[in-house]
């Protein structure tokens, strides 16, 4: 008998025994639900959100209370990574630990030095990027350069188009911001693009805190915010009004018209933000002149730059009230009708929920409760 047969023979004599039956994978035994197993999924699944795996947040150096805030809320340190610049201004970016296979989610406002700041921000998405993190999200609670969202003049650069294409370049696969200054900027990038809203955290703000709300007025300062102050109106079940203005130059308002009776009510002006503060200032004036009792103002995004605070501290204005998508301690400090929303439970629940796959949907209607 050759070789090859006794090998046939042994592997025949090996396969034909068994001193036991193999186990089926699918056995009954393996079927078998534990009486705990549901309690044991959900205590294990609680850990698993807790815990977060592969998953880095970094702060970039425009709002690092924000991000302090939103770790807190997401119970994550926030992640190593040194930002320094040269002495001829340069920027240099050194992430401080490993984000091979990561889920990294960078945040960073326009605040500041804005084009400092955008810069730093696509530096940090491209250092991740080639560091071979998994994907890269730009978490940016104000936008920059989104008023530059049309060619409205002739020979007007579209800079907001330019800022998608520089983001989407640098590696960015997903941007997370809030209440864009035109929705329309969703589509000029090519990766998926989470714009969530403040206005769940106003209305609840003015629910909780304004006297007699129940017949106020919402008004918007211009035409282009009449679909934000009708949603909130129609939310609260009050009345709505309009301000049309007629502008000579940017930042500067030549003319104001009333829409709609604010007499003898609580009138409250939204904005999506507020800059050199010129035009909600005239609007307040033109709304005590119409009859309203009080007037607040609520904006997201809180710039005030130029003579922003002196206008305000010289309105007529009982409270301005603006999110932290922008750090506004030193605003505080310095007019004190300001007033801060923190809005990190927002962002914190849309990066969960990102990155545990979910939708966020949920968080354009509510607040989430952290």
């Amino acid at each position: 008998m050759g070789k090859r047969e006794k090998s046939i023979e042994l592997h025949k004599e090996h396969s034909t025994h068994h001193p036991t039956p193999p186990r089926s994978f699918f056995s009954s035994s393996s079927l078998a639900v534990h009486p705990n197993f549901e309690a044991a999924k959900d205590s294990s699944s609680s850990e698993e959100e807790l815990r977060m795996p592969n998953i880095k947040v970094f702060s970039g150096s425009s709002h690092p209370d924000l991000t302090t805030r939103i770790c807190e809320r997401l119970q994550l340190e926030v992640s190593k990574a040194s930002l320094k610049k040269f002495s001829n201004k340069e920027t240099n970016v050194e992430i401080g630990e490993s984000v091979r296979g990561e889920d990294v989610y960078i945040i960073q406002s326009a605040a500041g030095e804005i084009n400092d700041n955008l810069m730093e921000l696509l530096i940090m998405i491209n250092a991740c990027k080639i560091a071979s993190s998994c994907r890269v999200a730009a978490v940016i609670p104000a936008f920059p350069y989104a008023r530059q969202d049309k060619k409205d003049k002739s020979r007007a650069p579209i800079s907001a188009k330019l800022v998608a294409n520089m983001l989407s370049v640098a590696g960015a696969d997903h941007i997370i911001t809030m209440d864009l200054h035109a929705s329309q900027i969703q589509g000029f990038f090519d990766i998926p693009v989470d714009n969530l809203y403040a206005e769940p955290a106003i209305l609840k703000y003015i629910k909780e805190s304004i006297p007699n709300w129940q017949t106020s007025v919402i008004v918007s300062p211009d035409a282009g915010g009449a679909k934000r102050v009708t949603s909130i109106a129609d939310r609260l079940n009050v009345d709505f009004a309009l301000i049309h203005k007629e502008r000579k130059r940017a930042n500067e308002v030549e003319k104001m018209t009333l829409v709609g009776s604010v007499e003898g009510k609580v009138a409250i002006l939204v904005d999506d933000m507020a800059d050199t503060c010129g035009t909600i200032c005239m609007a307040a004036d033109k709304l005590v002149e119409a009859g309203a009792e009080k007037v607040y103002a609520f904006c997201v995004h809180g710039i005030f730059s130029g003579p922003a605070l002196t206008r305000l501290n010289a309105s007529k204005f009982e409270a301005v009230v603006v999110t932290n998508t922008i750090p506004q301690d030193e605003n505080m400090k310095k007019c004190p009708k300001i007033q801060c929303i923190d809005i990190s439970m927002i962002l914190a629940e849309a990066i969960r929920r990102t990155h545990n796959g979910e939708s966020v949907s949920y968080l354009f209607s509510h607040v989430p409760i952290c």
